[in-house]
């Protein structure tokens, strides 16, 4: 079986996970909601991802009702999962969480005082299979401006200053994270010509971030990425 990619909208795909995908010839599917694919039912695969989007986890549309159906199956057959970005906030309403607007936008790699976006990863959860051979805190890059409310099925592994629920946990293998770790310099220049939010700030400031960032950032993602590949079996 392979890996299922679902992408809420076209231009926030896999990136350096789809790098990770064929160097090492992992077999993996690609849905694309935006362009109107149908979201296939879980138990196909061995794992699923779930990538972001400007929609919302609490929009009443048929696109997200069934992408929570979906996640929904997939935690209840025990199916890793991954969600990022909104795909962190679809696993946690599609576990019965509020999903809500956060105190501030969080835009970029800086805050608006200057310093960069990142994870505290917590106590025990360090040694978390997920967080292997990553350091703490973690720089991450940010595009939301809703968050999560905490259940009793929810564990909080990584907190962060300006939002709190960074990455979450359900059961033993779904996962979800706030930010992106998934940019490639080409998937940048992309999302920073058509995302509106990122065409209200600075183009060049963005990318000199990234250009400080890029080896710290790159590897970050490539390791979380395969962590995750090999708690699902595929890597």
């Amino acid at each position: 079986m392979s890996l299922l990619i679902v992408k809420n909208i076209t231009r926030e795909g896999p990136g350096i996970l789809e790098n990770i995908l064929k160097e090492n010839n992992i077999d993996f599917h690609v849905v694309d909601l935006d362009a109107g694919d149908n979201l296939p039912e879980p138990d196909n695969y061995s794992a699923v991802i779930v990538f972001g989007g400007p929609d919302s986890a609490n929009d009443k549309t048929i696109k997200i009702e069934q992408e929570l159906a979906m996640i929904k199956k997939a935690i209840d057959l025990n199916i890793p999962y991954l969600g990022i970005c909104l795909g962190m906030q679809t696993l946690a309403k599609s576990q019965g969480a509020v999903v809500r607007k956060n105190e501030v936008r969080e835009i970029g790699f800086k805050a608006e005082d200057g310093e960069y976006y990142s994870v505290n990863i917590e106590g025990e959860y360090t040694n978390d299979p997920l967080f292997y051979r990553l350091g703490n805190p973690l720089k991450i890059f940010h595009l939301h401006g809703e968050t999560i409310d905490l259940t009793d099925k929810i564990e909080l592994m990584a907190t962060g200053k300006y939002c709190k629920n960074q990455i979450i946990k359900v059961s033993s293998n779904a996962y979800g994270i706030q930010g992106h770790f998934e940019l490639t310099p080409e998937m940048f220049n992309v999302w920073l010509d058509n995302d509106p939010e990122l065409m209200e700030l600075d183009r060049n400031m963005l990318l000199q971030d990234f250009d400080e960032l890029a080896l710290e950032y790159r590897n970050n993602g490539h390791t979380l990425f395969s962590n995750f590949l090999k708690i699902a079996g595929l890597l």
